[in-house]
């Protein structure tokens, strides 16, 4: 069974900084993709950014773009997602989620396994 991990959430001021990580068992990272997506109360689940494992396209949500960076460690089947110049808009629930590719200008598509989500609190 294919199971994702994801961690590093926390507390942080306006402007600070997080890396979150998702592990990844059981789950050719090579041959797919894996994708961020956060919500927030009251809002609906939002894709934020994916990498492909296989030829290492990345996507990011245009309110994202510049501030996050992903990046993937294929040995270690992880991917991270390093949120600089955080705002209190990006509070949410992140959530890591396998799939079937990685579109640059369109996202993730063909989500299947999700993690159970970090939580990222941005104080102003």
């Amino acid at each position: 069974e294919v199971q994702l991990q994801a961690s590093g959430g926390g507390l942080v001021q306006a402007g600070g900084s997080l890396r979150l990580s998702c592990a990844v068992y059981r789950f050719a990272f090579d041959d797919y993709a894996i994708g961020w997506f956060r919500q927030a109360p009251g809002k609906e689940r939002e894709s934020v950014s994916c990498i492909s494992g296989s030829d290492g396209t990345t996507y990011y949500v245009d309110s994202v773009k510049g501030r996050f960076t992903i990046s993937s460690d294929n040995a270690k089947n992880t991917v991270f997602l390093q949120m600089n110049s955080l705002k209190p808009e990006d509070t949410a629930v992140y959530y890591c989620t396998t799939a079937w590719g990685c579109r640059q200008n369109a996202g993730p598509y063909g989500m299947e396994h999700w993690g159970k989500g970090t939580q990222v609190t941005v104080s102003s």
